[in-house]
């Protein structure tokens, strides 16, 4: 974690990162919302989604906080847990048009910020090894079970990217992603010879039948490497057990969004 001032934001560990790509990622401290879209201990929050019922004003003062640590005016999307993957570099962020509907940006200018926002969701960020091209994903496990990842790997390729790795950011941890067995089944319609791999990432629930804890990194880990992307890190945090820095609609259900950004310095 990395403060300035009253600000908080979670450095990923992503040791291969070249020095060419920026990253950003917030927590809910530091920021002007009310409860409940606060920081938890009775402080202003940094809440990012417009979508949420927060003070528009609100999210605008907190979008200036994070603009401020940036090259530019993120290209914010309208996520709808899908698998549409756009390239940033083609919206014009000062055109104030309806964000473009996608889960999902890559970028391959300089200054150009991919974000995408979650509370519960697993955000993944991607760079090329060579340091000239990124991606943001939002993946929820609609999107990871129909391939966000693996479509947005695939978008980076066929514009020119290759040896991709993944940074996996804050989302419920698999102690506490509660699921049904018709998430264990979507995931397991795409599984192409993964079947046994995907079954060890829900683990039933005693108690409860036909329910399963779902580890949602593990499901990110098998997508990626599907797509060919082995060199993977992050996974460390789950939103719902840390209410002091992570927003969770798991667990408030009326809450706030955390933004992950990257892009090319």
């Amino acid at each position: 974690m990395r403060n300035r001032n009253s600000v908080q934001f979670l450095d990923p560990d992503w040791p291969d990162l070249p020095e060419s790509v920026g990253v950003l990622c917030t927590t809910r401290r530091g920021g002007v919302s009310p409860a409940p879209y606060d920081d938890g201990q009775g402080k202003g929050g940094l809440n990012l989604g417009v979508h949420v019922g927060d003070s528009p004003r609100c999210v605008e003062r907190n979008r200036d906080i994070v603009r401020a640590e940036l090259p530019a005016e993120p290209v914010w999307l309208s996520q709808v847990h899908g698998t549409a993957v756009i390239d940033a570099g083609t919206v014009d962020v000062l055109a104030h048009a309806p964000a473009p509907t996608a889960d999902a940006s890559y970028a391959r200018e300089r200054g150009v910020v991919c974000a995408v926002l979650s509370a519960d969701c697993l955000p993944v960020l991607f760079c090329d090894a060579a340091g000239t091209m990124v991606a943001a994903a939002h993946a929820g496990w609609r999107g990871l079970a129909e391939g966000v990842l693996e479509n947005t790997a695939t978008a980076m390729y066929g514009a020119g990217a290759r040896d991709l790795r993944a940074w996996l950011g804050a989302a419920i941890g698999p102690a506490k992603f509660e699921v049904g067995s018709e998430v264990l089944a979507a995931f397991l319609v795409r599984a192409e010879g993964h079947e046994d791999l995907v079954r060890a990432a829900f683990v039933p629930v005693p108690e409860r039948p036909g329910k399963y804890l779902c580890n949602l990194y593990a499901l990110a880990r098998i997508a990626l490497q599907r797509a060919g992307v082995h060199r993977i890190t992050g996974g460390d945090f789950c939103t719902v057990s840390n209410s002091g820095r992570f927003y969770s609609y798991r667990r408030d259900g009326v809450t706030g969004r955390q933004a992950s950004l990257i892009w090319l310095r």
